[in-house]
């Protein structure tokens, strides 16, 4: 049986619990590694559970898009948010968490042999699932400031080709696209018959007046795909609750990936997300204080974090990144990154994601996530990373 192999060999191991086996070998480590939140869900989310227990159906199998309150909830929330209205040419489908999302569109969408554009570095998560699929990731280049190249990618495009895909705010840069490159990538995609797979899992963390912008709201209906997550925003990643907003056309395919992957998305999990979604401003402008209040929450623990990696310059490139809670350094060494990622563990206690997981393999790249932690942590495993870097790197 040893010798049986399969589709799986082919695809990158994730990187997460990689990192987090040296972290747990290692007591004492502070984690910039994993992108989550450190606060929790809104009291409006646990409010909601008592619904769910008080309905005894609610046990039985449901929608496979989602129960009906959430999408209307979701719909609302588009509207006026994201500028996304919910009409004949499109509609929404729940999902468990947006990382399912994208692997519904990429199996709604393709044939074995298939080619999916992915703008460099790409979110590691849909590299894999893209090779699960069978399909063939061609990568394009973003620009000295991670910015979209929209020559390239549209030069990229051949027969084969099904969908761009942009992450906007950008894991794992931070950097967030303007409203004229998604308009561009959009136009693209609609010109050449192939689909926009829009990735907004951060679409609230922007800071500095910066504003984010969903390709959804272009009118490009027929050709864009959506998706949205409340795991960020709401600190909801164990809730496994995302979701998508798709063409018409792509409904029966998309429901027959989710029938046979999930059936539902947990009912439960969709009650605390539809109480999730009545909480007020207050919830969001305190936690990530992005533009309302920049002196609180994980707009705080950003500036602090960025004060201290400026004093790495000359021996990092730091690029401006106004998005999401990550930085993407290039450290200014020959080392591995995955070895230096090791070495910062090991001596300095301080954990970091190596660029080669996100397809950086002509340089020593670094992601660096600040949005899991509080302010006094943050200082303390920044300066531990700078010291790191300096002693290890200079040395």
């Amino acid at each position: 049986m040893e010798s049986l192999t399969s589709r799986m060999q082919g695809v990158q191991s994730p990187i997460i619990p990689v990192v987090g086996e040296l972290i747990k070998n290692s007591p004492g480590t502070i984690s910039l590694g994993q992108g989550v939140v450190s606060y929790n869900p809104p009291p409006e989310a646990i409010e909601f559970l008592p619904k769910f227990l008080a309905e005894p159906t609610n046990n039985l199998y449901k929608s496979v898009e989602g129960i009906p309150p959430l999408l209307t909830a979701l719909a609302g929330k588009l509207q006026a948010f994201n500028g996304i209205e919910i009409n004949e040419e499109n509609c929404i489908v729940v999902t468990a968490g947006s990382n399912m999302g994208f692997m519904n569109a990429i199996l709604a969408i393709t044939n074995p042999g298939d080619e999916i554009i992915l703008n460099t570095p790409y979110y590691f998560n849909h590299e894999m699932a893209i090779a699960m699929a069978g399909c063939r990731v061609v990568l394009v280049a973003t620009d000295e400031n991670y910015q979209l190249q929209k020559e390239a990618i549209a030069q990229a495009i051949t027969p084969k080709t099904r969908a761009v895909v942009t992450i906007s705010p950008n894991n794992p840069t931070g950097v967030v696209y303007s409203e004229a490159a998604l308009r561009q990538v959009n136009q693209i995609c609609e010109t050449r018959g192939i689909y926009h797979i829009s990735d907004e899992a951060y679409e609230y963390f922007t800071y500095n007046g910066v504003k984010h912008f969903s390709p959804g709201a272009f009118g490009n209906s027929k050709s864009t795909i959506s998706l949205f997550s409340l795991s960020k925003a709401y600190g909801f990643a164990s809730w496994r609750i995302g979701y998508m907003v798709i063409p018409k056309h792509l409904f029966v395919a998309i429901k027959k990936v989710q029938d046979t992957i999930l059936i539902c998305p947990p009912v439960i999990s969709q009650y605390a997300a539809l109480g999730a979604l009545q909480a007020k401003a207050e919830y969001l402008q305190s936690n990530i204080g992005a533009l309302a209040q920049p002196a609180v929450g994980i707009a705080q623990v950003r500036q602090l974090v960025l004060d201290s990696l400026n004093r790495l310059q000359g021996l990092c490139s730091i690029t401006p990144a106004n998005g999401a809670f990550y930085f993407f350094l290039k450290v200014n060494t020959q080392m591995d990154a995955f070895e230096l990622v090791k070495r910062l563990i090991q001596e300095y206690k301080v954990a970091v994601i190596p660029g080669t997981t996100f397809g950086m393999d002509d340089g020593c790249y670094l992601r660096v996530a600040y949005g899991a932690l509080q302010k006094d942590t943050a200082q303390e495993g920044i300066e531990r990373l700078v010291q790191g870097l300096e002693t290890i790197v200079r040395g």
